[in-house]
């Protein structure tokens, strides 16, 4: 056994389940096994983009993000349902209580992956005996299918985790990166995006190996720090613990939105605006944290995309401050070109219990005279449970954004 537990060693698992939302409704209604299925957000509307699909959708070419209309073409007989959140909340909530059953070293990463730390489960078997315990178990009792990676330190265990799907159970060592990890493209890599890949191919770089053997310099004057932090993740070193606590952590909070066509109409774009505000404050609030950086995100028709962030004097919190910052960017920063989709990202955040404001001779009278309509806000708020005054959505602005992977953590908190 002391083979699978080295003394100054650790053994960390990632458990990745396989095309989530898909498998679950599976799971919830079993005639949709073996048909090709995508779940998307607005399956009707140019809009609607592909979260996940299963595995048989795949085989025709049918990916994450690939719009609606495009997959249906690839794949006529494509089943497309809407999201069904509460039940992937449920089947999150108890694919983590599993885990927690082996180690109280677990760290969730999304709403369908997290880490684990089993150094101190020696007495519960080898490695793989408990990943294909915790496999079955989760296959057997929920009937989602995942896959394990296993390996010393986090980043090859993620990596692991990707070398076998469905149902997979990989061990990545040290000593095999020159025959499993190293061969791999270099845009197969977590954590080296499209733009990244771009920079290190003009390198020379094309696989994870090459990025292994690479001058550090080179690669540090290219990407910055991250240069050097890739590098030792292709060689295998990454020191990051398993960290229970970290799902307390996070460093924005944004939403975007495609538009049901490209447009340059003011007034749409605007209401758009108006619209992804609302939902940034009602997510700052139920976090309870403050902002004081404004990112806006801006797609073209052409697929350019452009980010653009302004760091503000004060911390903002109300949908009106962060229209008026994200608006100010877009009336400084837009092409006059047909607008795609629209993005607002909260950044620079601090919990609202850690932040004195510093008013001044400017900007007090306008704080001052909205505090009580703020209290009162918050009391009817406490009251009903919501918001009662803030907009209700309109039919088809429910769908997936990326919000939903990282607010499932909440559930997980509580």
């Amino acid at each position: 056994m002391s083979k699978w537990y080295p003394k100054n060693g650790r053994v960390i698992f990632h458990v990745d389940m396989n095309s989530f939302y898909a498998s679950v409704e599976m799971a919830f209604n079993p005639e949709l096994k073996g048909k090709p299925l995508a779940i998307a957000g607005n399956p009707e509307e140019r809009r609607g983009i592909v979260v996940t699909s299963s595995y048989e959708a795949r085989k025709f070419g049918v990916k994450t993000t690939m719009p609606v209309g495009e997959a249906r073409r690839l794949c006529p007989n494509l089943l497309v349902l809407k999201p069904t959140f509460e039940r992937y909340r449920t089947a999150s909530k108890e694919m983590f209580k599993i885990l927690s059953e082996v180690t109280e070293l677990v760290q969730p990463v999304s709403i369908d992956e997290g880490y684990m730390d089993i150094t101190g489960c020696a007495e519960q078997g080898a490695p793989p005996e408990i990943a294909e315990r915790i496999q079955q178990k989760i296959f057997t009792e929920l009937d989602l299918p995942c896959s394990i990676g296993i390996a010393p330190n986090k980043f090859l265990a993620k990596m692991a985790s990707d070398m076998k799907k469905p149902m997979g159970i990989t061990i990545l060592r040290k000593r095999d990166l020159d025959k499993k990890l190293w061969p791999l493209p270099i845009e197969e890599m977590y954590g080296v995006g499209e733009k990244t890949a771009l920079k290190l191919r003009k390198l020379g770089v094309k696989t994870i190996g090459d990025l292994a053997h690479h001058s550090v310099l080179e690669l540090k004057q290219v990407l910055g720090i991250n240069g050097e932090r890739l590098q030792n993740r292709s060689n295998g070193i990454d020191n990051r613990e398993v960290d229970p606590d970290a799902v307390h952590e996070f460093k924005s909070i944004g939403t975007s939105t495609t538009l049901p066509h490209d447009t340059t109409d003011e007034t749409e774009i605007r209401q758009v605006l108006r619209r992804l505000s609302r939902k940034v404050e009602s997510r700052m609030n139920n976090k309870k944290v403050l902002s004081r950086n404004i990112q806006l995100m801006i797609r073209y028709y052409d697929r350019k995309t452009v980010t653009r962030s302004k760091q503000l004097h004060d911390f903002i919190a109300t949908a009106d401050e962060l229209y008026n910052a994200a608006l100010l960017q877009f009336d400084t920063h837009w092409n006059q070109e047909p607008v795609r989709l629209l993005g607002i990202t909260a950044q620079d955040l601090a919990e609202k219990s850690e932040i004195t404001q510093q008013l001044d001779l400017f900007n007090y009278e306008e704080y001052a005279g909205k505090e009580k309509l703020y209290k009162a806000i918050d009391d009817l708020t406490e009251k009903y449970g919501h918001n009662p005054f803030q907009k209700i959505n309109l039919p088809g602005d429910s769908q997936v954004t990326t919000s939903f992977q990282k607010d499932f953590l909440d559930d997980f908190k509580k």
